[in-house]
């Protein structure tokens, strides 16, 4: 009995090594991409050359990203959860839906500031590798939804896929500014994203309601 525990636990601390192991390199894979496409560009980005800068068999890498897109969908998870760690904006009820996105997305583009170099070359590569572009702005819509969620906005239903479509757009739009904002405070990218949203207020008022 104390063997067959024994061996038990010693299965679970390798799967657990492993697991952690996979972790580490999901996060230097996605380290390595996003330095090589700020310093050479998208298009020289290859599963070669992230398994290289990770020190790694190409074998290794594609047990944890099996294409360049996966790499993408992996970082914008990570966005999405630097994002989330500041919590929900939905347990305040004095603000409006409208402010609670404001602030959600601020803290979005926030913690996207330090890749701003990896992502213009992404954007420019756009023409030829559009699902690179669909990957970055989101995994297609899943992030747009946990912001929504961050917000205080329900997802649910046929409507909720229209809310997530709607603010993807509007990320779009407003990517382009943040991109070549340089200011400390992204003020021209608060402003973009202030007016955008104002622009869409009357329908935003039924579309980004609470429930």
């Amino acid at each position: 009995m104390a063997k067959a525990k024994a061996k038990k636990s010693a299965r679970k601390a390798t799967k657990a090594a492993a697991d952690r192991g996979q972790a580490d390199l999901g996060a230097r894979a996605i380290d390595a991409a996003m330095d090589l496409a700020a310093r050479e560009g998208w298009g020289s980005v290859t599963l070669n050359t992230v398994a290289e800068a990770c020190g790694v068999r190409l074998m290794e890498l594609y047990a944890r990203f099996p294409s360049r897109t996966a790499i993408l969908a992996g970082f914008a998870r990570r966005i999405d959860g630097q994002v989330l760690k500041g919590g929900s904006a939905g347990a305040d009820a004095g603000e409006s839906p409208r402010d609670r996105l404001f602030d959600v997305m601020m803290r979005r583009y926030d913690a996207m500031k330090p890749y701003r170099a990896a992502i213009a070359s992404i954007v420019a590569e756009a023409p030829r590798d559009p699902l690179a572009l669909l990957c970055l702005c989101g995994q297609g819509r899943r992030s747009m939804e946990w912001m929504l969620e961050a917000a205080g906005i329900g997802t649910g239903g046929p409507l909720g896929v229209l809310k997530a479509k709607a603010l993807g757009a509007i990320h779009l739009g407003v990517l382009r500014v943040w991109l070549n904002d340089e200011s400390d405070d992204l003020a021209k990218t608060m402003a973009a994203l202030d007016t955008t949203l104002a622009r869409v207020e009357p329908i935003a008022r039924t579309l980004f309601a609470r429930a």
